[in-house]
């Protein structure tokens, strides 16, 4: 059987897009293949779909909320066709000057600022800018980030037990993991990654750290396997025992839902009309919410849903960048229909009952 290329499943896009878009996947691939570590090489998720799907026009004003190392932006303004400008936030100062470094040959074209996404309104008041042609969010973490034992956001290596993307912030991993009570840890490993045994789990961290403090990701990875019963060199269900406990720690920590949230019910009101918003999301949770938001605010008449089902990665790319198997962008279109509602905006965005 013949491979697929890794172009094939942009068939259904008009052929001059294609043509751009092919030579993108190209390019990324063939970094791909010829980084020493590809590894250590952070590589930007559904960048073809993200250039496919926003649409952008040629003088666009694009918001990246989440500019991490600088990917996305530096294939948007590699485009021949794109002449706009960028705003770029990030939250982490080192992918901030990481991205500078990078995109510093499309000089004032593209503006780096450290902030929370949920600022973005600010900083657009700070820049004059009322509204933008496109936002683009993705909310996955840099692999960069993952790979450094010292962020603790891994259990690959030992370390501290940090998990703040923000080093301004003062809550770590360790400080929620030693100081909340068996509920609470219960209810944050739920809530925010669906770990049915959330309660056992809880159970054993706070049992562990009656003999001493967790302090290290190691030591928290050997106590949620051992909770639930679990060999964590099985990996039986396809990922490690303890990810799910990580991954809603990490949450909790970045208050990542609270800022989407806020994306979220701000984003329709600084769009153009016509103007796209992007989100990726890495998980059901924040897929769910994402999804949520844009069917309500179709209901309202204020978006065009563009992606009735999420957009996933291609086999190419799944195969070439593993951390792309779980990425899913949904994508929705400002009308001209006015955002103000009697609805509240924060509330819009809860997700619904399953």
């Amino acid at each position: 059987m013949e491979d697929t290329p890794p172009t094939a499943h942009l068939a259904w896009l008009p052929f001059a897009s294609r043509r751009s878009v092919r030579a993108l996947i190209c390019g990324t691939f063939s970094s791909i293949v010829h980084a020493k570590d590809a590894s250590e090489q952070h590589v930007p998720v559904l960048t073809a779909e993200v250039l496919a799907h926003l649409e952008l026009p040629t003088a666009a004003c694009v918001l990246d909320c989440t500019t991490g190392c600088g990917g996305h932006a530096a294939a948007i303004l590699a485009d021949p066709e794109f002449t706009g400008i960028m705003i770029g936030l990030d939250v982490d100062a080192s992918n901030l000057e990481t991205a500078r470094s990078r995109l510093a040959d499309h000089g004032e074209r593209w503006t780096g600022r450290r902030a929370n996404f949920a600022e973005f309104d600010a900083v657009l008041d700070e820049r004059g800018i009322d509204h933008v042609d496109a936002i683009l969010a993705d909310l996955g973490t840099s692999s960069n980030q993952i790979d450094d034992p010292r962020r603790g956001f891994s259990f690959q290596a030992d370390g501290p037990l940090d998990m703040r993307l923000d080093d301004r912030t003062s809550t770590t991993a360790a400080d929620l993991v030693n100081a909340m009570n068996e509920t609470e840890l219960a209810d944050l490993i739920y809530q925010y990654s669906q770990e049915r045994l959330s309660r056992r789990i809880a159970r054993g961290i706070c049992r562990a750290r009656r003999e001493q403090r967790i302090t290290t990701t190691l030591r928290l990875a050997r106590v949620v396997c051992s909770s639930m019963g679990a060999d964590p060199t099985s990996h039986r269900h396809g990922i490690h025992p303890a990810t799910r406990t990580f991954l809603a720690l990490r949450a909790a920590v970045n208050a990542e839902d609270d800022v989407l949230m806020q994306l979220l019910a701000k984003a329709p009101d600084r769009l153009a009309p016509g103007g796209r918003i992007a989100v990726i999301s890495f998980h059901s949770t924040e897929d769910r919410m994402v999804k949520s938001d844009f069917r309500r605010r179709r209901a309202d008449g204020v978006y065009e849903v563009v992606t009735r089902k999420p957009i996933t990665a291609s086999p190419a790319e799944r195969d070439a960048n593993p951390r792309a198997r779980s990425a899913k962008m949904r994508v929705a279109r400002r009308t001209d229909k006015s955002a103000e509602t009697k609805r509240d905006p924060i509330a819009d965005t809860k997700m619904e009952p399953r």
